[in-house]
């Protein structure tokens, strides 16, 4: 059987990551973009638990998955009670989701030492609560908690548990691997020990027993556990985006996915929806205001990315020479880095990239990758500045032309003792033949000079407002010599459709915080112009 179901726990699992925290209005976005996706079960949360979960719910009740099907969360009865007068399994089931999904305890040491409770008696609790919640028309996914850990501990009774739970009509039993600690090859040999003896125990085929996995990633391996558990038979996995829970987090599924349906070859989501991987995964960091880690694989901007010249220029040639998949396939492109390490394959890869042409003043990629390797040994960093880079290699190409010069600016800093520090800068720029000067209040001296620039700006240029700085980063090159090292500011900006970055080096940090800011005005200004001019194509707006 080659399908197979993906199980987001996003909303659920995912938020009990630190520093994730969801509205219910985000988890409402965050599901439609899932549904979108093309994942088969959406996990909301724990409608018992927290009253965010029963708002989510509450709003998700007048909402129409059109892929998706929602599950609320929860856990068994509780010992010597009966479902019908659980509180948590009547909250579940007030969610009115089509799906169910409740843990249970595996591992004898919880049942008994931190429960506090008899084998027989939890076993009675995940039996007679699945049975309760099928009797109401829900499917019921059975996940075993801890399971791993308690077959390894008392296989026997682990699996008495999921008996308990198949025995009583459960749709999907899933083996988690709560702690993390898990091995790839013990997931592979358990899950198959499991499935054969579920299939042996209820004289069914392989397929009427649909087993899944839930993995965390305490260990660095809830990928590859993931995909051995499928390997040996199951048909449900479950992750999240990103790959946000608890401690160090669950199976990443921007990882997961790609690896089912490419390298796999087993269906799991769309495949024509696999290009949209990337802007997913950016928009639930987004959502959740985390910063996406560059090295994630498959979605992370370095994932494609590539600095030593021998690699550039293989790649120039066959891609897949250092390339394990075409990065179009699930939304990511494939990025050249300048450096010092980089050899003149890296500038000409870049040059085309950027439009730039090269050899017009006779000046060679070979000289252009000298005089960067020089620049990069004062401190620039240009595999971090593509902006900068771009306007560098039209200056030594002679065809940098500046849309506004500097004449001078000033910034002053005031600071009174029962008021924070208040920022004032004047500027005077030229364009063309014309001066401007202008004076702007900021939060620091590079808000102010910021705000100045675009006031000067504004007479001339006045399509700028789309422009933004969303991130400013010092970095001291050199500490030894104290307060008068060198530092290196770097800072992204973006407009409706297009992020890109700038640097500048100084010793002084208003002088490096300038040459990026005005990189930066430049790099806009230019390509609006480009556009205008049909040099390059109008942009196609994205999820940054």
């Amino acid at each position: 059987m080659d399908q197979l179901w993906v199980y987001d726990t996003t909303l659920r699992d995912g938020t009990q990551g630190e520093n994730v925290n969801f509205s219910a209005e985000d988890k409402l976005n965050i599901a439609h973009r899932l549904d979108e996706f093309g994942v088969h079960y959406i996990e909301g949360g724990w409608p018992g638990s927290n009253p965010r979960d029963i708002q989510f719910f509450d709003i998700a009740k007048r909402v129409e998955f059109k892929n998706a099907r929602l599950a609320a969360f929860g856990s068994t009865c509780k010992p010597e009670s009966v479902p019908e007068d659980d509180t948590n399994l009547q909250a579940i089931l007030q969610s009115d989701t089509p799906v169910v999904t409740i843990f249970g305890k595996s591992w004898i040491l919880h049942v008994e030492q931190i429960m506090k409770n008899r084998p027989a008696e939890n076993l009675r609790m995940i039996n007679e609560s699945v049975a309760y919640l099928k009797s109401q028309s829900k499917e019921v996914i059975y996940d075993a908690e801890h399971f791993f850990d308690g077959y390894k501990d008392n296989a026997e009774y682990a699996l008495k548990t999921l008996q308990a739970a198949v025995s009583a009509g459960a749709d999907f039993i899933v083996l988690c691997d709560t702690n993390g600690g898990t091995l790839p090859s013990e997931i592979e040999s358990v899950t198959d020990e499991v499935r054969q003896s579920l299939v042996d125990a209820n004289t069914a085929d392989d397929f009427s027993i649909k087993i899944g996995i839930h993995t965390h990633n305490d260990s660095g391996l809830a990928v590859a556990n993931s995909i051995a558990a499928i390997n040996a038979g199951a048909t449900m996995v479950h992750g999240t985006i990103n790959g946000y829970g608890e401690r160090c987090g669950n199976a990443d599924l921007t990882s997961v996915i790609p690896i089912i349906s490419l390298k796999m070859n087993k269906t799991c989501v769309p495949k024509e929806n696999l290009p949209k991987l990337k802007n997913l995964s950016r928009f639930v960091s987004e959502t959740a205001n985390i910063v996406p880690s560059n090295n994630r694989p498959f979605v992370g901007k370095s994932a494609f990315a590539h600095k030593g010249g021998v690699h550039v220029n293989a790649i120039m040639k066959i891609p897949r020479a250092y390339e394990h998949m075409e990065p179009a396939g699930i939304g990511n492109r494939r990025r050249v880095l300048i450096s010092d390490l980089s050899g003149k394959s890296n500038v000409e890869y870049k040059a085309k990239e950027l439009g730039v042409k090269l050899g017009s003043n006779g000046y060679s990629s070979r000289e252009i990758v000298t005089e960067i390797k020089h620049l990069e040994q004062q401190g620039y960093q240009f595999d971090v500045a593509d902006g900068s880079f771009k306007i560098l290699m039209q200056k030594f190409t002679d065809q940098f032309r500046p849309l506004f010069e500097l004449e001078s600016f000033r910034v002053t800093i005031e600071k009174d003792k029962d008021q924070p520090c208040s920022a004032h800068a004047t500027i005077k720029i030229s364009v063309g033949n014309k001066e401007e000067i202008t004076a702007a209040e900021g939060y620091g001296p590079v808000s102010a000079l910021d705000n100045a620039l675009r006031k000067a700006l504004d007479r001339f240029y006045p399509d700028l407002d789309t422009m933004r700085l969303v991130d400013f980063k010092v970095r001291v090159i050199e500490g030894r010599e104290g307060t008068a090292a060198k530092v290196r500011v770097l800072i992204e900006s973006r407009d409706q459709d297009h992020l890109w970055s700038t640097i500048g080096v100084s010793s002084d940090i208003i002088e490096a915080s300038w040459q990026a800011l005005a990189d930066s005005f430049q790099y806009k200004l230019a390509r609006e112009r480009e556009i205008r001019n049909g040099q390059i194509p109008l942009p196609i707006k994205q999820s940054l």
